[in-house]
Parts: structure tokens; sequence; C-alpha cells
């Protein structure tokens, strides 16, 4: 039996799926800014807004899933009347919420931003499936799991709109603005699209529409446990991508700036990865899934290579790996679509995998591990995973008819296993030529037995491990790497013995000198010709100091008798190094200074007036920029702390952008004078080149300075067009490309 179908109205089902999830994924980096001065720009709160988000992605396709049981026009009149009233959320403005207790960061990011755009987004997040079931309502629709590609381009859309177009041109408020008529425009699509289907509310009967692939046809015959598995592939093969996009973010952001446009590129690979598997023809799909594992060989063998991924041709081969991974787990997924009596189904299983990876890597991932080791988990899990065709038809017959299939395996595994071990001495003995030999040889392992599972997923462990893994598990081992909200610190000797360092990511912050005679020696960014040592060696000896970032307490021992110090650090472990005593800086020199655990402007903006002398601004996580420490309101917040004569010093060294223009247009916007020191006295043992501008209301308190004959300091470049803001910030301009 059928019935009659109306014209499916394909346009209009594309626009509105596509309108929404523009929106959607709009929204997520719009909140996040939104949310950074509060947070301390910490590379965690992107990951954190992504399990929120995913986890409202469940709970929006759980609503679908329950609201396709009724009759189409009430789930039309039920879903917009939701829609209508989550405009008294509107436009999207933070919660009035008190600051977060230090250590409590993982639970009160997600409460925010539940607070913040839950209902609405949860709201928006229902539609492409829910669409997709009207959509499909209609006999003569065709394919409906291809509108999800569509939605999947427009989250696209939506992601690399909000860097490149709002984000540099629009203030938060105005963001929100047109974020907020853009809903009203998606409530308008939807109303039409229910419009359109009101009138063909019967759902085909078998025979009509869509049928399930043959793998799942089959499944779905057979007895429940098998229809169980099935359903737990389907998480699988969707928890596995979502972990690495946020792993892969985790790489992105540690060294170089928690900010929208990194956030997003991973993010949005995966969002691309979804278009190319779902699209109909599956051409792209096929080639990629094809050549998958052999990339996984040759890209994902150096996960486990401690600070490995701060080398830029790295960090775009990962990106690569994450895309192609992503379209050759999420092809297989369409490959085992059901039919469209249990679509709303199958997207809620894909959404329980995506919370399921989000949670892993952005939640339990942090607390369990010490370095990054979610991110090669998850790639081993992706080699269980892959579609495995071998390179060559040949040894796909191979190994389909060889009668000892296991025992060859087992054997070339083994071989394998020789050649890690071999590796790992090559890399820890720096041998170049052996390590390259010895890599290869493990690629070909790993490529001459795909299509065997488990054989392919242990030699790419080997290879992980002979490339570097082995020394990252025993720093762990040996405890002296540590793992928090802001980040994984590691504390370890020079090569010559003669120091002990602290590195955060893949940058240095600090060293000390373990020979009793030179323990208070200030080393690394911060010797005695650099911009903080030479400001601080002027200070008089009654003034107040301040300093924003403790690190290793090196800033300590330029304290002089009778001078008032305080420090302000957001991560209770970075004290914990100088508390327990692996680093003596703070105790040696500085004994009475003052400590306050948390976010600096926010805690700065509770000291009274015109405090501070001279105020040091070293807030840098690895090389990550704080976001929020650098903006006009920041600014007036430090203006306000230091008195009349009093210097502000800032710390703007970094591989990855250029903030000189910056502070030029952020010392204009606040009327201050500014000089600018760059220490090239790296060559000299213990130290470290760095860039410091002096900020000062008063031209002779800079000049108090510059009379030291020991260094020179010059105008700052150019300023650049526009300060930033908390409304208003973009580092495109200051990229070092």
């Amino acid at each position: 039996m059928s019935v009659v179908a109306s014209p499916p109205r394909r346009a209009l089902f594309v626009a509105a799926i596509a309108a929404g999830s523009f929106l959607l994924f709009l929204v997520q980096p719009l909140v996040a800014r939104l949310a950074l001065p509060l947070l301390g720009g910490a590379p965690n709160v992107w990951n954190s807004a992504m399990v929120v988000f995913q986890a409202l992605l469940l709970g929006g396709y759980a609503y679908a899933h329950a609201l396709a049981r009724l009759p189409l026009r009430r789930q039309a009149a039920i879903h917009l009347v939701f829609m209508v009233l989550a405009l008294l959320m509107l436009p999207i403005a933070l919660p009035n919420l008190p600051a977060p207790a230090p250590g409590w960061e993982v639970l009160w990011v997600p409460i925010l931003f539940l607070l913040t755009i839950g209902p609405v987004f949860l709201l928006i997040s229902a539609q492409a499936s829910l669409l997709q079931n009207w959509y499909a309502a209609s006999p003569a629709a065709g394919d409906p799991y291809a509108l999800y590609a569509a939605s999947n381009l427009g989250s696209f859309a939506g992601l690399l709109a909000y860097p490149l177009l709002l984000e540099p041109r629009l203030s938060l408020g105005a963001q929100s603005t047109v974020w907020t008529a853009g809903y009203v425009l998606v409530i308008g699509l939807v109303a039409a699209s229910a419009w359109a289907r009101g009138r063909n509310s019967k759902r085909q009967v078998a025979g009509d529409g869509l049928q399930a692939s043959p793998a799942v046809a089959a499944a779905e015959s057979g007895p429940e446990p098998r229809r169980f598995k099935r359903a737990l592939l389907w998480v699988a093969l969707a928890a596995v991508p979502s972990g690495l996009m946020l792993s892969t973010t985790t790489l992105l952001t540690t060294d170089l700036m928690a900010m929208p446009l990194l956030w997003v590129i991973p993010l949005g690979f995966y969002l691309l990865s979804f278009t190319v598997a779902f699209s109909e023809s599956g051409e792209w799909s096929a080639i990629l899934s094809r050549f998958a594992p052999e990339l996984l060989l040759l890209v994902g063998g150096l996960a486990m290579v401690s600070g490995g991924q701060s080398n830029p041709i790295i960090a775009i081969a990962m990106i690569a790996l994450l895309f192609i991974l992503s379209v050759a787990l999420h092809g297989r997924l369409f490959a085992l679509r059901p039919g469209t009596e249990e679509l709303t189904f199958f997207y809620l299983m894909v959404a329980v995998g995506g919370v399921i990876g989000g949670i892993f890597t952005g939640l339990l991932a942090p607390v369990i591990f010490d370095w990054v080791y979610e991110h090669p988990i998850l790639l081993l899990a992706a080699a269980i995973l892959l579609p495995q065709r071998a390179l060559l038809p040949v040894m796909e017959r191979f190994w389909t008819n060889f009668r000892y299939q296991t025992i060859l395996a087992g054997a070339i595994v083994i071989g394998a296993g020789a050649l890690s071990y071999a590796l790992s001495q090559a890399v820890e003995d720096a041998r170049g030529e052996a390590i390259l030999n010895l890599t290869l040889g493990l690629i070909a392992a790993g490529i001459v037995v795909i299509g065997v599972r488990w054989a392919y997923a242990t030699i790419f462990g080997l290879l992980m491990l002979g490339l570097g893994g082995i020394a990252t598990l025993e720093a762990s081992f040996l405890g002296d790497r540590t793992r928090s909200y802001f980040g994984i610190y590691n504390v370890e000797l020079s090569d010559d013995g003669a120091s002990r360092m602290l590195s955060h990511g893949t940058t240095l912050h600090g060293r000390q000198w373990l020979a009793p005679e030179r323990r208070r020696e200030p080393t690394s960014y911060y010797g005695p010709t650099s911009g903080a040592g030479l400001a601080l060696r002027s200070a008089a000896p009654g003034a107040n100091v301040g300093v924003v970032g403790l690190g290793v307490g090196t800033l300590a021992c330029y304290r002089k008798p009778g001078q008032h110090w305080t420090f302000y650090e957001i991560d209770p472990q970075v004290y914990e190094y100088s508390r327990r005593g692996d680093f003596t800086f703070l105790s040696d020199c500085a004994p009475d200074a003052r400590l306050v655990i948390g976010d600096a402007r926010i805690q700065l903006a509770k000291e009274p007036a015109g405090k501070f002398d001279i105020l040091v601004i070293d807030a840098f996580s690895s090389d990550a920029i704080p976001l929020h420490l650098m903006t006009e309101e920041a600014f007036a917040t430090y203006g306000r702390v230091l008195a009349e004569d009093g210097v502000a010093v800032i710390h703007i060294s970094n591989r990855y952008i250029d903030l000189a223009p910056m502070i030029a247009a952020l010392a204009q916007a606040s009327g201050w004078d500014a000089r600018l020191r760059q220490d090239r006295e790296y060559e000299r043992d213990g130290q470290t080149e760095s860039i410091w501008v002096a900020m000062a209301k008063d031209e002779e308190a800079l000049g108090r300075i510059e009379r030291n004959v020991d260094a020179t300091w010059s105008e700052l470049p150019t300023a650049a067009e526009r300060a930033w803001t908390d409304d208003n910030a973009s580092i495109l301009p200051l990229l070092r490309w």
C-alpha cells in the first residue's frame, strides 16, 4: 500500500536544515568567546564547552526521537511552540554566576554554558534529524540521509563565518543580535517545512521510500543481540572521531592561543567529514577511506612524541589525519545506516557516541592522564575500527584466502616488536639514519598486514611506542609530569644536570641552577638585562610589586629589602612546585610574599587603586596568550591598580604572534607611554631571548628604567588598527605567517 506523495520540496528542507546548523555552530565559538574573560583563556575552556554542546546535541536528538512517535502535525506544533518560547532567552548573554573556585573550573564551565544557551541549543540541534524525518514522510522524497550532508555543510560554514567575518567586525553584543535575527529566520523556515508536509503526514509503509543498506537489513532481520551490537558499533564509530577532534584541539591550542580561529579548525574538518561521508555519490569517501590505514601509519605514528605537535608541519598533518580518519569512520557509519523507520534512533546513537568521545577527552582524560594520552588511545581505536582494504588487491586476496593467516600475521607482529624496541633505542641516542630506516620498516610491516585488523592495530601501537612513546611513558612513571585544567607541566633536569626546568606544553617556563651559590640567579626570560629584570632593578626599596603569573618564581629574586610583593597565579599546581621545593626562588628570596590563587584580572579588580609601583604581566600558558589579559578593559584594570608614577611590564615573547603592534594600540587607547626591550643576551649561560614592553602614565617613570646603562629600549612599532576589547578581538592581523 502506498500514499499519494506531494512534491518533496527538497530545497526548502535543505535551507531549513542548513540554516539551523549554521546558527548551531556559529553560537558555539560565540558563547565560548563570551566566557573567556572569566576563565583565564585555558585551552580546556573550548573542550569543556564542546562537551556541553555534545550533551545538548544528544538531548536534542533524544527530543527528536521522542517527538517522531507523534503525528507530524503535532510534532510541528510542539516544536514551533518551544522554539518561540526560547526567544525569551535571547539575545545571548552570560548569566551572573560567581567566579569559579580554584580547581572547580571543570564543573563550573559546563554549568555556565548550560545556563547561557542550553534550551535554545537543544531545540536547534534537534531539527536536523527532525526535519529529515519530516522530509522522509513523502515516498517521493528519496534518501533523507543525504540531507545530513547539508546539515554539516551549514555547520562548517557557521564555524568559518565566526572567526573570519563576525569576530573581526562585530562586538559580542552585535554578534548576539545578529544570531537572534538568524534564529527568527530559522523559525520561519521550520514553519514553512512543517506546512509543506502538513498535508502528507502519513508515513510510507514497507516497500515505499528508502530501504536499509544490505548489511543493516540482514542485522534487522536477525536476533536482538545482533541489533544491539549494531547500535554499539554506531556509537563507537561516532565516538572516536568526536574524541579525536577534541584531542587535536588540545594539541593546537596549548601552544598557540585559546581562540575561536584555532577552536574551529579541528571542529570544522570534523563536520566537513560528515558532508563527504554522507554524500549520495560516496566517491571521495571511498577514496579517502581506502588510503586512511596507510596515512594513519605515516602520521599517527608521531602521536606520542612529547611536544612534537608544536612543529607547524606536524600540526597540519595531524589536522589532515583527523579529517581523513573521520571521513573513513563516518563513511563506515553511513554504510551501516538503517531504513527511515529507525532514522531518529540512528542519529540518537550517533549523538551518544559524540558525547562519549567528548566526555572521555574533555572531562575524564585531564583527570586520569598526566599527558595527552587520549590522543594516541583514540588513534589506536581508529586503527581497530577503520575500514581495511589492502593497498594492492593481490594482498587483499592473499589475506582472505591464506589458511595460516593468524600464524603469519603473528610472526610479522613479533618482528615488528623487535623493530619497535630498536627504534626506541635509536630515538634515545638520536641516531637519525637508524630512526628513518626502522620507522620505514615498521610502516612497511603495518601496510603488509592491512586487512588483518588485530595485527594492523598492534603494529601501529608499536610504531607509536618506538617513535618517542616509551620516553613519554617513562616521564609519567617517574612522576615528573603533572596535568591540570590549565595545561600539562613537566619538571626535568637539564642535559648536564646543572639545572632544573619547568616546561608547560612545549615552552620553557623557568629554570633554576642546582648549585647553592647560583640558586638565586635569575635565568631564562628573566635575566638582569631582560625588560622585567631592568624594571625590577630600578624599583625603590619600599616599592609595592605585583606579578601576574608565578612560573617557578624567578622574579622573586629581584626583591629588595622593604619591598612588598604579591604574586597572582591562576593554577594551584604551579604554586605547588614552589611550595614543595622543586623550585626555591620564592622561599629563598621572598618567603613573605603574598600569593593570590585565581584569575589575575578578577583578583586585581578587588585591589585598592594605586596599590602597585610595578606590575609585571607574565601569564602565558605554554605559548598560548590569555586573551582576556590583553584587552582595553584589562589594561584599564592595570591602570587603576598602578600608582601615578607606576610602571607595567608586559612579557610578549611568542613564536607565532607579533604582539608588539597590539600593545602599541592598547597603550594609545589607555593614554600611556611605552617602550620595547628585546633582550638578545641568550648566548649567556641560562638566559633566553625575550621581548618585554614597559608602559607608564608618566614619561619620567619610564626614564628611570631607560637610564640603566646595561640596555637599550626602543619605540614600539606602528600600532594595530584597532585595540583588542572584551567584545572584539582577532589575532589574524598579528600572526607570523
